[in-house]
């Protein structure tokens, strides 16, 4: 699994902001064309885990949001005088980092590696600081400034520096956010990416470090079309409600890091699997509150194997194509499929208080041109729901009511 904040400080910097709400704009990464049955653009993912404030606001700006290899991409800048860039949207971690140079092992990327010594806002964070005691047990001292080290679950990881720097959400500056400036990082990123943005619930996330500009509110709708621009909101505008509109409990869960949710079952065309547990804080179900983490940064939907397995055997019966092996060994089940039309079985995610009902589109994808996989695989780590199971939903979190909100919509 991720990396996780584990210890609680208290960063405030965001005391003296008042605003509405700001919205921005979520960007897809590469894309993988799927059958006109599902009527859009599937992204093509790294199929192992990707899963890897003194100003005053007057206006909303926007944000970009993209897609790239099964990921979405925000843009934002950073640094005095402003550097764009390009970072993946992540709520399954907290540290806000980016490519700095000088790198002496870096991914490739498009742009232009940052520079902190041009940057007039970039001030490097001391070994004793609140930051640095946050990433207990990941840091270490050099000449008084914080040295970090983070991974992922994908094997990905990124070393450097901690530090506070300017961040602009499209016209909105957002002084002294703590990041880090790597000059040691690997992944599966793809070329227009320079870094990670950690949406979590730890103490480094950008959520927590924004403050009273998004009073613990924040949406996203994550589109499926090839060259879609999705949003993002914060505060007041990332209101999700409606008659269609199902919601569900955050379950306050270590790490603090990721999103809890608890799943009751799933319903593979009109057979409903549970999801049993054996250590059940709910006995009359045998449910365990928070099973499950919703994850924008991965792009696959992970179950345990028995539930896994149960999902399949119904897929399996509802499927009416020959079933093949997947090309590269990624997906345990997919089919050949050789028509323009093709019916998948409805699968609908029942959490508690909101049963989600998930498109063609959310749970198949193409690998290849007469080739259609299941979505989901198996997992030992911590179950997640995945960025695939997420498009054409807008998605909200009320971190100050506990709750995540589903509502179908057309996000590109």
């Amino acid at each position: 699994m991720k990396t996780a904040t584990t210890l609680i400080i208290a960063i405030n910097i965001m005391s003296m902001i008042t605003t509405q709400g700001l919205t921005i704009d979520l960007i897809r990464r590469e894309f993988l064309q799927s059958p006109s049955l599902i009527s859009s653009s599937h992204p093509f993912m790294t199929i192992l885990r990707n899963h890897r404030a003194n100003t005053r606001i007057s206006q909303t700006p926007l944000v970009d949001i993209f897609s790239d290899k099964g990921e979405y991409l925000m843009k934002l800048s950073i640094g005095t005088p402003p550097v764009e860039t390009l970072a993946v949207v992540d709520t399954g971690s907290d540290l806000v980092w980016i490519q700095c140079k000088p790198c002496t092992e870096c991914f490739r990327q498009k742009a232009p590696l940052f520079q902190p010594k041009l940057s007039s806002t970039y001030k490097p964070t001391g070994c004793t600081s609140a930051p640095c005691n946050a990433l207990h047990g990941r840091t270490s001292c050099l000449q008084d400034s914080c040295r970090y080290t983070i991974g992922y679950g994908d094997k990905s990881f990124s070393n450097g520096y901690l530090a506070t720097e300017t961040l602009r959400l499209g016209s909105v500056a957002i002084p002294n956010v703590v990041i880090g400036c790597g000059h040691n990082n690997r992944g599966t990123f793809g070329p227009r990416v320079s870094g990670i943005v950690g949406l979590g619930g730890g103490e480094l996330s950008l959520i927590t470090q924004m403050g009273s500009l998004t009073r613990g509110r924040f949406s996203y709708c994550l589109g499926s079309g090839a060259l879609s621009s999705s949003k993002m909101s914060f505060g007041d505008d990332a209101d999700v409600s409606g008659d269609d509109a199902e919601t569900t409990a955050l379950v306050a869960r270590f790490p603090k890091t990721f999103y809890f949710l608890t799943l009751e079952g799933i319903s593979v065309g009109n057979h409903r699997v549970e999801f049993d547990s054996h250590s059940s804080s709910n006995s009359s179900k045998g449910i365990e509150e928070g099973n499950i983490i919703i994850d924008s940064g991965t792009t696959l939907t992970f179950l345990p194997q028995e539930l896994y397995n149960k999902v399949t055997a119904q897929v399996k019966r509802h499927m009416k194509m020959k079933e093949v092996d997947d090309p590269k060994g990624l997906l345990d089940l997919c089919y050949y499929y050789s028509t323009s039309v093709t019916k998948v079985p409805e699968i609908i995610f029942h959490f508690i208080g909101a049963d989600v009902k998930l498109k063609p589109l959310n749970t198949f994808i193409k690998t290849r041109k007469n080739n259609l996989c299941l979505a989901f695989a198996p997992t030992n780590d911590e179950p997640i729901f995945g960025n695939l199971a997420q498009m054409d939903f807008l998605i909200g979190y009320d971190l100050q009511n506990k709750i995540v909100s589903f509502k179908p919509a057309d996000c590109n």
